[in-house]
């Protein structure tokens, strides 16, 4: 933004040279309309976006966005959190709208392992080669990651509460999901997850580095050309910022650094948890690197509908 601060400050000098004679509203006018001029035309850095609409993007709470429309989509069996968000429900509705956590405080060892049954049912499936490790089951919700953070979000977006001992849903949430079922909740939910949900909670980097301002660009991009490869140069291009945000470490560069902050905390715990994509971890083939394509998923352009010409 700076860049086009010293822009309109030159083109406003130059205008001050040729006419000396300009009253200070005149020049105040001039200045107004060169600063309209520059905000709504199209910077290459911003991959085409003018600064207004960036700015929108980054400040801008969700139902006063342009340019994009945040859509409710019909089906949800695709998507983990929502499944995941369905079970718990169903569980704490079938018992007057409340279930017994465990002495954790987390989730019961029987919803645990009806999400853990799930899996064979996600896109993600495909990549999930050993069930040790995956964020898509487990033994318990300390195991979880995926079930972990849809309780989470649950609690952020005011749907479930945990009191003496049992998760309760709130009673107006209880009142939308017996008249509109899992829908009532996909925006409140999706909300919660890009504004107030702690992007770095389940990574474990200690880099301050919040991503979420930009999260309606990293989205536009990777479904303007599913690379996330080039998806991050993007990134680095359009908000410089954020490597100087990234902390000093011996073995990588900041550049390395905000990727794996980028494939961690957007792609991974965001968008394959949400089923929005999958990306294949495989990174390398016989020593040589593997160009990291997203396989977008029709709940992903369902979703996220811009009317903004992919460049």
């Amino acid at each position: 933004m700076s860049k086009q601060h010293a822009e309109v400050f030159d083109d406003v000098k130059q205008m001050v040279a040729m006419n000396p004679n300009l009253t200070l509203d005149e020049l105040n006018a001039v200045m107004q309309l060169k600063v309209e001029e520059r905000n709504n035309r199209p910077n290459p850095d911003f991959c085409g976006l003018s600064p207004t609409q960036m700015f929108n993007w980054l400040y801008k709470p969700m139902d006063e966005l342009n340019w994009v429309t945040i859509c409710t989509p019909e089906d949800f069996s695709s998507s983990p959190v929502m499944r995941y968000l369905t079970l718990i429900l169903d569980e704490a509705m079938q018992n007057d709208g409340s279930f017994k956590a465990t002495s954790k405080g987390n989730l019961p060892a029987k919803l645990v392992k009806q999400a853990s049954e799930l899996l064979p049912e996600f896109a993600i499936a495909t990549y999930e080669r050993d069930i040790s490790l995956s964020e898509f089951a487990g033994s318990n919700e300390d195991k979880f990651n995926a079930l972990h953070y849809t309780r989470i979000l649950a609690e952020i977006a005011g749907i479930i509460y945990r009191r003496s001992g049992r998760y309760h849903v709130k009673k107006t949430a209880q009142k939308h999901y017996q008249s509109q079922g899992i829908r009532a909740f996909f925006k409140p939910m999706l909300e919660a997850a890009v504004t107030k949900y702690n992007w770095s909670y389940l990574d474990g980097y200690e880099q301050d580095v919040d991503l979420r301002p930009i999260c309606l660009f990293m989205v536009w991009r990777l479904q303007s050309h599913a690379s996330v490869d080039q998806l991050v140069d993007e990134v680095e291009r359009a908000f410089p910022d954020l490597l100087q945000q990234v902390a000093p470490d011996n073995h990588y560069p900041p550049e390395n650094r905000l990727d794996i902050l980028i494939e961690s905390r957007f792609v991974n715990h965001f968008l394959e948890f949400w089923g929005f994509i999958i990306v294949d971890p495989k990174r390398y083939d016989h020593g040589e690197a593997i160009a990291r394509k997203a396989q977008l998923q029709p709940l992903f352009t369902q979703t996220f509908q811009f009317d903004i010409q992919p460049q």
